[in-house]
């Protein structure tokens, strides 16, 4: 994990609880206290309701590819190494979307609506990353 050189997310009192949440190797989003909605991007105030009482509930993991592109150009050297690399919308089953790689198959064979489940890699001490493999089982 030293060697770890490409960026990183900023960890702040807002997004803390996320990341460490992920470094237990669990998925949690904010759920509104008020109306249930799961929000992400992190946010103090709910978008649906602007209740400011939220709790982490666990999510199952599980989702699909809502959209992605692949990477053929390694646009931050870093990256070089990991060409070509697939960045994804993963359109969660609880509800929220969001952006992570596709690993653990070829880049050809990803597909919008592949049923995929979280992996975390764990990339330094303080930061575990959640990304996403195939599951033909959703």
């Amino acid at each position: 994990m030293a060697d770890y050189n490409k960026p990183l997310p900023l960890l702040n009192a807002e997004t803390q609880p996320f990341w460490e949440y992920c470094k237990k190797h669990e998925l949690r989003m904010q759920k509104c206290c008020n109306c249930g909605y799961i929000r992400y991007p992190i946010s103090l105030v709910c978008p649906r309701c602007s209740s400011q009482e939220a709790e982490w509930a666990l999510l199952s993991g599980k989702g699909t590819v809502y959209s992605f592109t692949v990477y053929r150009v390694a646009y931050h050297p870093a990256f070089k190494d990991d060409i070509p690399y697939v960045v994804a919308i993963i359109q969660l089953a609880e509800g929220p979307r969001m952006e992570s790689n596709i690993i653990g198959c070829n880049v050809e064979d990803v597909r919008v609506e592949m049923p995929v489940t979280v992996s975390f890699e764990d990339v330094t001490d303080q930061v575990t990353l959640p990304k996403f493999k195939p599951d033909e089982k959703l």
